[in-house]
């Protein structure tokens, strides 16, 4: 019998029946999260990569609590405010090229979301209607709404969920470790182009509108791609008239040691970036997307009547979120938190890589405050399901040892707050060291218990 009462998660499992295994948290500070029976985790995703300057900071609830106090709200369709405007001309002090046109969304989903319908409208605008298939990569993950879940290219996401039909075309993940044995980075990269161009080609420049990328695939695994792909990609786009969608939903705000990534670290000014998580840390729901002045431009030259965007939503700029982004940025700016990761990254990724000297981690890979291991009890016999279990089980010693990881399928992914110090790294690496070997030595003594056919 179904119970009365059950709160449904984001990815729920519907056959359950009120059998919910979540860890129940009750308090957080700086990058510890408290479990109800009082025992102190570190925060390795950092909630879900989003708390960048940390839990529990008292600034952040007293502006929160302030501009409660001072506007609560204000209905974006018939009022601005000071502080948004505020917040957008610092916003595009960070942003590259001419990135300088800031519409406020809800999270991440929903500026995708309207980053496409963007794609759709500009070339509407263009009398180019059929210029609107998007291509995105397999592996790729760019939010929950029916248009951002389409995008996506993480095919379990969308086992028995329906998909907007003809909208986008899914082309390689970027994944080094799964290139031909004997290929260098160069020729992957290079196929990996080739493959993109060859497909805009096939399904005519003409049908196609944008092009949507994380800088590094964040929740399919920490894929880096090899050394200049995002700019070769981004010069394809150019050639074809494709709008160019950087997604730095996960990058943008510090992760990578920079406000944005998109240039800094891999020399491409797109069209347009989408934002969320980092810009309030987590302790508000707020995204943006910030477009181009060149793709403004392009509409008032072809549109001489007013042409509205309909595109928008109840909380767009949401005066207690500005509130939020601004004390983030300041506590951003103060603390120099761009040049701290700028300073333990390297140490981060160093330590994290020690760990493939075990038989169980494949590889370890990330840049800056993000990373994965991706795990296999028995490389040289691989076994989904068996490595899947194995990520699964790290992450509940792990839990019980005092860290907080993001398991997917067979990997362990991490994403600190960025106010983490070498010596929590440390800490960090030794739970999980100690994790692995844990879970292997389980797995081993299993597979040894095993009746042999």
């Amino acid at each position: 019998m179904t119970s009365a009462t059950e709160l449904v998660y984001p990815w729920h499992d519907v056959t359950t029946d009120g059998d919910d295994s979540k860890m129940i948290l009750s308090k957080a500070e700086g990058i510890y999260a408290f479990d109800r029976d009082g025992n102190k985790l570190i925060d390795g995703p950092a909630g879900m990569w989003c708390v960048n300057v940390g839990h529990g900071r008292r600034e952040m609830a007293d502006a929160i609590a302030n501009q409660v106090l001072a506007l609560p709200y204000a209905s974006p369709w018939y009022f601005g405010t000071d502080e948004a405007n505020r917040l957008t001309e610092r916003l595009t002090s960070y942003s590259p090229g001419d990135l300088n046109h800031v519409f406020y969304t809800t999270c991440g989903s929903t500026a995708v979301d309207s980053a496409i319908r963007f794609v759709f409208f500009y070339n509407n605008c263009r009398n180019l209607p059929d210029k609107k298939t998007i291509i995105a990569r397999r592996g790729g993950y760019h939010g929950s709404t029916f248009l951002s879940a389409t995008i996506s290219g993480k095919s379990a996401d969308k086992d028995l969920m329906d998909m907007a039909e003809g909208v986008v075309h899914h082309v390689s993940m970027p994944k080094p470790l799964d290139r031909p044995e004997g290929m260098s980075l160069d020729e992957f990269r290079d196929q990996l182009v080739d493959e993109f161009e060859q497909t805009i080609l096939d399904l005519g420049p003409e049908t196609v509108g944008g092009y949507i990328a994380e800088p590094i695939l964040a929740s399919g695994g920490v894929v880096v791609p090899p050394p200049g792909y995002n700019a070769a990609m981004h010069a394809v786009c150019r050639k074809y008239d494709v709008l160019y969608i950087s997604d730095e939903v996960v990058t943008g705000f510090g992760r990578l040691g920079e406000m944005f990534a998109s240039e800094s670290v891999f020399d491409v000014v797109p069209d347009m970036i989408t934002t969320a998580k980092g810009i309030t840390s987590g302790y508000i729901p707020m995204g943006a997307l910030f477009i181009s002045n060149r793709l403004f431009e392009e509409l008032r030259e072809h549109r001489a009547d007013a042409t509205y965007f309909s595109n928008g939503f109840t909380y767009s700029g949401h005066p207690v979120a500005v509130a939020a982004a601004h004390t983030n940025l300041d506590i951003m700016e103060r603390e120099s938190l761009l040049a701290h990761v700028r300073e333990v990254a390297p140490y981060f990724q160093q330590r994290l890589a020690e760990l493939v000297e075990l038989d169980c981690v494949v590889e370890a890979r990330g840049e800056g405050l993000m990373a994965c291991l991706q795990c296999s009890v028995n490389p040289a016999n691989p076994d989904v399901d068996r490595d899947y279990a194995f990520a699964a089980e790290v992450d509940k010693i792990a839990q019980a040892k005092g860290l907080i990881l993001r398991p997917f399928e067979d990997m362990c992914i991490l994403s600190p707050p960025l106010i983490i110090t070498t010596e929590q790294i440390d800490d960090l690496v030794g739970i999980l060291h100690a994790s692995l070997v844990e879970a292997h030595r389980r797995e081993s003594v299993s597979d040894r218990r095993t009746p042999q056919t």
